[in-house]
């Protein structure tokens, strides 16, 4: 892999990292608001997080997906030809 698509793949690679951290946040801070937001917006702020994080999910499996693919076909300098 030459510098260029290994500059393309950190930067692919900390938006997956980014992505799946808020992901993971945004459960969280769901269950969380279960205790401790107060009862009249608790339901709909678990709602609307929950549905972040999904939309959020099926984005990063996207993308995740591509990434894979693009890497794969990515000469393995390692590799002899």
């Amino acid at each position: 892999m030459d510098s260029k698509a290994k500059d393309q793949f950190r930067w692919k690679f900390y938006r997956l990292a980014v992505q799946l951290n808020a992901i993971i946040l945004l459960v969280a801070l769901s269950a969380l608001a279960l205790f401790l937001f107060p009862e009249q917006f608790r339901i709909p702020a678990i709602v609307i997080m929950l549905v972040l994080a999904l939309v959020l999910s099926i984005n990063f499996r996207k993308k995740y997906v591509e990434t894979k693919a693009w890497l794969h076909e990515q000469p393995d300098e390692n590799k002899p030809e």
